[in-house]
């Protein structure tokens, strides 16, 4: 009875000490991931008894972004899509697959930055907005060589067009990769 009764105390401390931007930051994933989770997903399955369970598939990475769950909800996602499409022959549309990948990452950066704030964290305003202005260049350049390497593999049609592509692909996270390296070796 005094272990319960410490940890009903416990959670009253969390809860009279808790901040505002870290709160926000928590909405900002669980509202990111269901939209990721409702855009992967056919309207078909959303709009079933589906619907509470990606809540809280959605739910999850904002209560404890520390575990397994940010994971498990990017998987959860990338099931839809594929259910959505080889299971319920929905086209594969460029602005759906960005919106999901973008979704998918800004769940992800959000969960890595709340993940090392504590609950109760005082954050400057400008924190949050160079966290987020970052992840949006990362999300613009993702999105424009995405593009480019598709348009690429339309001009070269049939299998020859593709595996130029995937040869593309591969040299720049080669290079990105090496960009990396070079930058943590210089520090």
């Amino acid at each position: 009875m005094g272990n319960l009764t410490g940890r009903v105390r416990g959670l009253q401390t969390v809860a009279s000490r808790v901040a505002l931007a870290p709160v926000l930051i928590r909405l900002g994933i669980f509202v990111s991931s269901l939209a990721g989770l409702l855009l992967a997903y056919p309207a078909e399955v959303v709009l079933g008894q589906t619907l509470l369970p990606l809540l809280a598939v959605a739910a999850l990475p904002a209560l404890a972004p520390r575990r397994f769950w940010p994971t498990f909800a990017a998987l959860v996602t990338v099931g839809g899509w594929l259910m959505a499409t080889d299971g319920y022959g929905r086209p594969v549309a460029l602005w759906r697959l960005m919106a999901v990948a973008v979704l998918l990452y800004l769940t992800h950066t959000l969960c890595a930055l709340v993940a090392v704030l504590p609950y109760d964290a005082v954050v400057d305003p400008d924190l949050i907005v160079r966290w987020l202005t970052r992840t949006g260049w990362v999300l613009l350049a993702t999105a424009v060589l995405g593009v480019l390497l598709l348009e690429l593999g339309r001009l070269g049609a049939g299998t020859a067009g593709w595996q130029f592509v995937t040869i593309a692909g591969l040299l720049v996270a080669l290079a990105v990769t090496a960009t990396l390296a070079w930058l943590l070796k210089r520090r």
